[in-house]
């Protein structure tokens, strides 16, 4: 697998690569004191608009459009409303974007709606977030400013270009203090060294499954469960790639994230591939959007929050067959998986039964996630419904029956919302 084939699969990595110099000559700007405060917010706003023009072509003002308009919101509405007048204008927008982009006849070849679309959905996330910090008094506006002076900062928090095109979200209030404090930060290039180090890992690694499953010559009936498993560990491993680069990135210019707040650390790696509970691996699974729904959706939803989360993050997606049916597909999983172990662990008392059992349920959760994420990324209901009719769906059904029968029984107590997206970013996919 070639770098070029890695541009293919990641069509933002291009940009996120070309951006490391500015990161890195926008720390040492900070770190020598040659940069004031409105300056540093000037460079991360002028960056992120050259970076939409340059990776997104004319499709940039897609992006730009509301991001004015959200800033434009945020100053003019009473902070009791500036979240429902944020969420209605950005979800319009974006799923306007979706749906007029996905009707057009377009380019395969064409990254830049791809990267675009990707983008508006990371700043529907960084929007709304931080619409809910004013909403809840967390993140207080300057009133005795003047107008500009009150939106550069957020402009540059909903642009700046280190966090453009992927990157876990960050609050504006720990954005303010890392853009207030970077030139106390110490040199970052060794941090975002050991990522680029680590995606040059999970570059050989998935290069070298690639190969093996090309070797493959096609599946029949049952012999096809190995092939979904090993197809979906290739997507995974596209996603933990573009998660670590766009980590780097943020190292690179000293936005780099808290200990256990980015998308993806060595020991979430760890949970990911070795969990036997499907409800830990949607957790851990691209957690700062898991975060973000979870406060956005879950904890403000009176009735079936479980199910609510996981429909709009179909809906954040995009809507797409394959989406709505992995995401409600998901929902349905994790609700199961509550149950099912809360009825197994309980007679699995012997070592023996233990191992048997999380061997097993080990086993069910590769499956299962192989087989929401290969619905999640089909393109067509064709392909879609032959997935839908073959021996892959023998599992989920056998969840979705299992719950059935125990759906009488108590049902355990939901400390956490399942982390629910598939990107970059949104990726968005790599990129959605």
């Amino acid at each position: 697998m070639r770098w070029a084939d890695l541009l293919v699969l990641l069509p933002a990595a291009l940009y996120q690569l070309a951006a490391f110099p500015f990161a890195a000559l926008f720390h040492h700007l900070c770190a020598s004191g040659r940069l004031s405060l409105t300056a540093r917010y000037i460079f991360l706003l002028a960056g992120g608009c050259l970076l939409a023009g340059t990776a997104m072509g004319s499709y940039a003002m897609l992006l730009l459009i509301p991001a004015a308009g959200s800033v434009l919101v945020l100053l003019s509405v009473s902070p009791a409303r500036a979240h429902t007048w944020v969420f209605a204008l950005q979800m319009s927008w974006q799923t306007l974007c979706h749906l007029g982009l996905s009707g057009q006849e377009l380019d395969p070849q064409d990254a830049r709606p791809a990267i675009a679309l990707s983008a508006i959905m990371l700043l529907t996330q960084k929007a709304t977030s931080l619409a809910l910090d004013i909403h809840e008094g967390l993140v207080p506006l300057q009133l005795g400013q003047g107008l500009l002076r009150r939106a550069l900062p957020l402009c540059s928090y909903l642009l700046f270009f280190p966090a453009l095109l992927g990157g876990p979200l960050c609050s504006f209030s720990r954005f303010r203090a890392q853009a207030e404090s970077s030139g106390a930060l110490p040199w970052p290039l060794r941090a975002a060294g050991r990522r680029c180090l680590c995606a040059l890992a999970l570059r050989e690694l998935r290069a070298g499954l690639a190969r093996g499953l090309a070797s493959r010559q096609g599946c029949a009936g049952l012999g096809c469960l190995p092939h979904v498993w090993a197809r979906a560990l290739l997507l995974r491993l596209a996603y933990y790639l573009h998660w670590v680069l766009d980590e780097a990135l943020l190292e690179a210019a000293g936005f780099g994230p808290e200990a256990g707040q980015g998308d993806l650390s060595v020991r979430d790696l760890w949970t990911l591939e070795t969990t036997h509970r499907l409800a830990v691996f949607a957790r851990t699974w691209n957690k700062s959007t898991s975060r973000w729904l979870r406060r956005l959706v879950f904890q403000r939803c009176p009735a079936q929050p479980l199910l609510a989360t996981f429909a709009f993050s179909a809906w954040w997606h995009g809507l797409r067959p394959g989406q709505v049916f992995g995401f409600l597909c998901w929902a349905v999983m994790v609700e199961a998986d509550y149950r099912i172990h809360a009825f197994l662990s309980a007679r699995a008392t012997s070592r023996g039964a233990k191992l048997l059992y999380r061997g097993t349920t080990w086993v069910f959760t590769q499956l299962i996630v192989a087989y929401i994420l290969v619905a999640v990324e089909t393109e067509s209901f064709s392909t879609l419904c032959r997935l839908w009719t073959s021996c892959n769906s023998i599992l989920p059904l056998t969840y979705g029956f299992a719950l059935l029968l125990l759906l009488f029984a108590k049902k355990p107590k939901q400390n956490a919302c399942p982390g629910l997206s598939c990107a970059a970013g949104g990726r968005a996919a790599p990129h959605t």
